[in-house]
């Protein structure tokens, strides 16, 4: 198999649109978000808003890529529910779930803002000119609530009515900010996005990595000391897990490349080197293939279970790095990791990936997607990612 191919790219990212395409939409509101490995529908009620805006996200790079009315149609539709159930004027913020299309869980998450920037993003990109408005708003929302000058990085949670700013400092949801700000920059040309996205690479891939042997450990004080022990009795966190976490290693080197490409400066490239090459040394099980989830600071596996996401995101690296050094390593990297993820992780049967295997690579569980957990936002992005890179060349 050529995964390097376009074709085969393309033919990829179609069976994972068709896998949600007859399931998916809510006639009432937004999309259906859990799903079992037969595409049935389970938990119909809730609702995420990472799912809400990466699903926005999938069918804006979906009617780019195929120009069918239909994902323009959906995107639309999930357009509207962020802005009609997600967004409550009231308050001024973005509901973190839903049940039933009411306001369950109102937190405000940066993580969360960085994704509504994203999918508001890809639907200006989209032609969706109405999506501007909404996407400085959404910056602005980030900016006067979570972003932290004397720092130079965003906090992660404040309370429903922002009056409570949580003393938690972490990695995951300032490198989705950079990824959304790269994509917002792409989208509009403002040199804002690109600054805040350039200051936040510039914080954790050196300033941060320098304090942890040159990895990006997850978790920070308030003075942005390493808090090594932040979850180590919950090393299997959504959005916090303990560990080093070696699919944010790589995500970090695409992130940088991606950087790279609008402000070329040779410290990215040798950064995102150094993250790739030391994560999957580590992070590659030469037994049953594939890349672990997470490593403590030993360097020992702390998680050997095998996530979708990972994968994903570092064969777009491995990409990104092979266009940019022209050394094949990184090519034979690529097409390992795709066929590992193409003998475990796809399902032939039915469409898209698993969610998660054991090290031996057997499912944990027969749920493909969950609310906040999975709507093959990773493996259709990296397919586009990869995509784009190759039109580029």
């Amino acid at each position: 198999m050529n995964y390097r191919n376009s074709h085969f790219l393309r033919n990829h990212i179609k069976s994972i649109l068709d896998f949600y395409h007859n399931g998916i939409v809510d006639e009432t509101g937004g999309f259906f978000q859990n799903f079992l490995d037969n595409g049935s529908v389970f938990d119909p009620q809730k609702r995420h808003l990472v799912s809400s805006t990466r699903m926005v996200f999938n069918y804006c790079k979906a009617f780019q890529l195929f120009g069918d009315e239909e994902y323009l149609h959906r995107a639309e539709h999930g357009i509207a529910y962020l802005r009609e159930y997600h967004w409550d004027s009231g308050r001024g913020g973005y509901n973190w779930t839903l049940n039933g299309h009411k306001a369950e869980d109102q937190t405000n998450h940066c993580y969360g803002l960085a994704f509504v920037v994203l999918a508001f993003a890809a639907a200006l990109d989209a032609g969706f000119e109405d999506a501007r408005e909404d996407l400085f708003e959404a910056f602005d929302l980030m900016e006067r609530h979570f972003w932290l000058e004397d720092r130079g990085l965003y906090a992660d949670e404040a309370s429903f009515d922002w009056a409570i700013v949580s003393n938690y400092r972490g990695q995951n949801a300032n490198m989705h900010c950079c990824e959304a700000m790269l994509a917002a920059y792409e989208a509009t040309r403002d040199d804002k996005f690109l600054n805040r996205a350039y200051q936040l690479a510039t914080k954790f891939s050196q300033e941060m990595a320098d304090k942890a042997d040159g990895f990006i450990w997850e978790h920070y004080t308030p003075t942005l000391a390493v808090d090594w022990n932040y979850n180590r009795e919950d090393p299997k966190n959504l959005y916090r897990p303990w560990g080093f976490q070696l699919g944010h290693q790589t995500e970090w080197t695409k992130l940088l490349l991606t950087l790279h490409g609008h402000v070329p400066e040779q410290w990215m490239v040798d950064r995102a080197k150094a993250l790739f090459d030391r994560a999957l040394s580590i992070g590659w099980d030469d037994t049953y293939g594939g890349i672990y989830y997470g490593f403590s600071p030993d360097g020992a596996i702390c998680d050997d279970e095998k996530y979708f996401w990972v994968q994903a995101e570092t064969f777009a690296a491995a990409a990104r790095l092979a266009v940019v050094t022209e050394e094949d390593q990184y090519w034979s990297w690529y097409d390992r990791i795709w066929a590992y993820a193409d003998a475990h992780m796809i399902d032939h049967q039915h469409g898209a990936w698993y969610r998660v295997l054991d090290r031996a690579n057997k499912k944990l569980s027969i749920k493909k997607s969950i609310a906040g957990g999975k709507c093959d936002y990773h493996t259709l992005g990296s397919c586009w990612d990869v995509l784009r890179l190759m039109q580029a060349r």
